[in-house]
């Protein structure tokens, strides 16, 4: 069982930056890559980044260009840097373990979310 911890949220002005981190603690007793997550008021949840253990990354739209994904597997730690902020991007964010791919056992867990409110 993993328990995921998330800091770094606040409130910033447009154009400002946040630095948000996951940290995993416990025993999975699993492999798992790292996703990224956000979700507004009465908006569905919102897929934003992806990361492997090798290092690859994904990013979906709404996060290209600005929001950059990493990790320290040394730390069980995952990361999400956030630049140019804008009011759209106000949600919760939050961090999940992904399965990784050709490992028999499933490895799903979900941070407890961090808030980020940007205003104009």
């Amino acid at each position: 069982q993993l328990q995921l911890v998330q800091s770094g949220g606040g409130s910033v002005q447009t154009g400002g930056s946040l630095r948000l981190s996951c940290v995993a603690f416990g025993d999975a007793g699993c492999a798992y890559d790292w996703s990224w997550y956000r979700q507004a008021p009465g908006k569905e949840r919102e897929w934003l980044t992806a990361i492997d253990g090798d290092g690859n990354t994904h990013y979906e739209p709404p996060a290209k260009g600005r929001f950059t994904i990493s990790q320290d597997n040394t730390k069980n730690t995952t990361y999400l840097q956030l630049d140019s902020l804008k009011p759209d991007d106000t949600a919760m964010y939050y961090c999940k373990t992904d399965s990784r791919a050709g490992r028999l056992l499933e490895c799903n867990y979900w941070g407890q979310g961090t808030q980020v409110t940007v205003s104009s």
